[in-house]
């Protein structure tokens, strides 16, 4: 869309403000609103300055004043706000150079599909992410020195048979690992989804499928199309604001975090993925499940940095409640036509253009800019130095003997090994500036915080273990 039709916009459906949204390392949105009277083509032009130094991860005070530059491409009018505002995903410019500032995320993504391009591998990159999340009724925390405490209200959850509701209770609901996908009234969440899908529609994101997923208490997910990989991050923003506000639209809450609930099943978020060249799938072959030596390669690629990968697709202390061994969580760095449990899957398809790999241990706390550019480094690591992955394993990897399970390698256990791996392992990012050391050594610095905070806080059950002893 260009500038004109920008304006046109605000004009025709008398737009009383237009917000500036960016996304920041930890890949949570933020904004900032002008009045749309002060929009013209030399705004446009010139984007809107404010202080980076606020943004975690993001310049100190000596060094802050940043600009947004406004993308005409991705207008929308937000459909939850009172007053009628348009909406502009930015990017971040640092005004010393004028370039995409070197910690802006979508800046970094920007930076990989050009980095594609000029490695004349190819010139296009697919994504398609699956991001699963909970809607819960009610959710209540709390840590300080008296103790610490969370609460999950949810009206949907097997543990609810018992309670007592306005109304009565109805009985009708998921058991633990029954969500997959009996109908309504069990799945309670029908028209919550449906208000989703019909938003996405309305922003743009065509949306496929959605269902009931497999865990109690409101886990569920939204299938939106696959596009390129700076667009498909947008979506993927664009769907997590969508679930929470819908969600909160309903009076409920929704979380993407890949592991609130103890003993069900956790969030992932699969992400699928092509690389193309004049408008060829290179993934398409006669190998393995039909693909291509280039995508053998790029799995390769993947299963080698891996761990490395873990720190920014895994990103939160709470994902690796998610990636623990002997459950159904896709720990193993195999790949494989037929088996769910391998950490890379490859989807069955009838046509080559539909040719594509699953990389399924990703979760959805991840930055969806930082997360697809660095899958996409990893594969064309693989590309480049011609990493074979060895052997598919179609056999069930949770059920392996001990002497076989040990010689499969798998994914980190904790946030603080992954950004271990990340810190030894960075190479392959920095290729073409794509990513700066300088960012990898502030974003390790910035979640090694969260590590230091969940090492230092008590949990509770820690006193079902010790406190008699």
């Amino acid at each position: 869309m260009a500038v004109a039709n920008v304006l046109k916009m605000i004009q025709d459906n008398e737009i009383k403000f237009v917000d500036l949204r960016f996304t920041d390392t930890r890949g949570k949105e933020q904004h900032v609103s002008v009045p749309a009277h002060v929009v013209d083509e030399e705004w446009f032009e010139h984007g809107h300055a404010f202080d980076g130094s606020s943004i975690a991860g993001w310049k100190g005070i000596q060094a802050s004043d940043m600009l947004l530059m406004p993308d005409p491409s991705t207008a929308n009018i937000d459909p939850f706000f009172d007053e009628p505002t348009l909406f502009l995903t930015c990017d971040v410019i640092d005004p010393v150079d004028g370039k995409g500032y070197d910690r802006d995320p979508r800046s970094i993504a920007k930076r990989a599909e050009a980095y594609l391009k000029a490695s004349g591998l190819g010139d296009t990159a697919y994504f398609g992410p699956e991001p699963e999340f909970f809607i819960f009724d009610s959710i209540t925390w709390g840590t300080d020195m008296s103790g610490t405490h969370v609460k999950i209200e949810s009206e949907e959850a097997a543990w609810a048979s018992a309670q007592k509701f306005d109304g009565g209770n109805m009985g009708h609901r998921p058991g633990v690992k029954g969500g997959y996908f009996p109908v309504p009234p069990v799945d309670s969440f029908q028209d919550v989804r449906a208000a989703m899908c019909v938003a996405l529609e309305e922003l743009g994101v065509p949306v496929e499928v959605h269902h009931h997923e497999v865990a109690t208490a409101g886990q569920c997910e939204i299938g939106t199309k696959f596009s390129t990989l700076v667009q498909r991050a947008d979506w993927t923003q664009i769907l997590k604001y969508v679930v929470h506000n819908v969600s909160h639209a309903y009076g409920k809450t929704a979380t993407f975090m890949p592991k609130p609930i103890v003993g069900d099943n956790g969030s992932g978020m699969h992400v699928h993925q092509s690389i193309w060249k004049d408008g060829k799938n290179l993934f398409a072959g006669n190998g393995y499940a039909g693909l291509s030596e280039f995508a053998l390669h790029y799995i390769g690629g993947i299963i080698k940095h891996a761990k490395a990968l873990n720190a920014i697709t895994n990103p939160g202390t709470n994902s690796y409640k998610r990636l623990v061994p002997g459950y159904e969580a896709p720990v193993m760095l195999a790949y494989s036509a037929k088996n769910r449990s391998a950490s890379i899957r490859i989807p069955f398809v009838a046509s080559e253009k539909a040719r594509r790999i699953e990389a399924r241990f990703p979760d959805p706390l991840a930055n969806p800019y930082l997360a697809f550019s660095a899958l996409m480094m990893a594969g064309l690591d693989g590309v480049q130095n011609k990493i074979h992955p060895g052997d598919a394993m179609d056999k069930n990897l949770y059920d392996l003997p001990p002497e076989e399970d040990k010689l499969i390698p798998k994914v980190c256990h904790s946030l603080e090994m992954a950004l271990e791996a990340l810190d030894k392992d960075r190479e392959f990012l920095t290729r073409g500036g794509v990513f700066s050391n300088e960012w990898i050594d502030s974003y390790i610095e910035l979640k090694m915080e969260e590590v230091q905070k969940f090492r230092m806080t008590t949990h509770p059950v820690e006193f079902a273990m010790y406190y008699s002893l």
